[in-house]
């Protein structure tokens, strides 16, 4: 395997690792929220195994939104445009994930896997909504940061978010 191959696959390897933990961090927070809300006690740990592995999940199909739909950012453009519609996709690819889990977890319990998804898609419009503004606010900050690094570069925006000592000049 040639050097330049490992170190693209040790790349996307650490990018789907911190991407997972991004997810996970919120996918979590959201499970913790929910099992206060409904006054679970004890809060069963299963939702945040649910939860560990939506965000690997995501993280995966976000990856592959991400190479079927990549951001492009042209210098001396703004970068809301190209946001904003590579937002709406990911939050479609976001939302199919989100209609397979609910599926899968018909099957589990032993219903319909195509009756969770039609449930899941046409029996609350105003849940659907809502979930999808969700998605759409936990996505957000992830593409605004990998627009920053598009156009700034990795150094750059790495150095204004994370303490670099100086920031690299063009």
């Amino acid at each position: 395997m040639s050097t330049t191959l490992k170190v693209k696959l040790k790349n996307e390897a650490m990018k789907a690792a911190l991407l997972a933990l991004y997810f996970a961090l919120w996918f979590c927070a959201l499970a913790f929220l929910a099992a206060t809300t409904l006054r679970e006690r004890p809060i069963p740990l299963s939702v945040f195994g649910f939860a560990l592995l939506k965000a690997g999940i995501c993280a995966k199909f976000m990856m592959l939104a991400q190479t079927v739909y990549p951001i492009n950012i042209k210098q001396g453009r703004g970068m809301m445009r190209p946001l904003l519609s590579a937002s709406v996709f990911y939050l479609l690819v976001v939302l199919c994930l989100s209609a397979c889990e609910s599926g899968l977890e018909a099957l589990i319990h032993g219903r319909s896997f195509t009756g969770a998804l039609l449930d899941f898609v046409a029996s609350d419009p105003i849940h659907l909504l809502s979930i999808s503004f969700v998605y759409w606010l936990i996505v957000w900050p992830y593409l605004i940061f990998s627009g920053m690094r598009l156009a700034l570069g990795k150094e750059t925006t790495d150095a204004l978010f994370f303490d670099a000592p100086e920031i690299p000049k063009k």
